[in-house]
């Protein structure tokens, strides 16, 4: 896997788990999700409740980090038929690391946060 880092405020706008989703397009529909939170809350605990097993599809995790979510210290991974195939990682709010099997899919985040440099 092949990853890129980007600050998660682009200038006064926070770049939401939910809007990484988004962005994923169709790469990530088809995805089973596992979220791991350092942070506790009810949210947090049920994300990680619906990831036991084989998680949770990618329109259940958006449904619940929609519309503007913000986690602290938090890493969501995208299981396809192939094994992982992202994942997502938020430090602190203020950086997301994304690492995907497909290069496809990390330059598309490219074209959205041209800042982000590679891992």
């Amino acid at each position: 896997m092949t990853g890129i880092s980007f600050p998660a405020w682009q200038g006064r706008h926070y770049v939401t788990l939910a809007e990484l989703l988004v962005r994923l397009g169709s790469s990530g529909l088809g995805l089973r999700w596992r979220v791991e939170c350092e942070e506790r809350w009810d949210l947090t605990a049920e994300l990680e409740r619906r990831s036991a097993g084989d998680g949770m599809d990618t329109l259940t995790l958006l449904s619940l980090v929609a519309p503007g979510v913000q986690l602290v210290d938090a890493e969501a991974r995208g299981f396809g038929p192939d094994g992982l195939a992202v994942v997502l990682t938020e430090f602190d709010s203020s950086l997301w690391e994304v690492r995907a099997a497909d290069e496809r899919v990390l330059g598309e985040l490219r074209m959205h946060y041209p800042e982000a440099s590679a891992l």
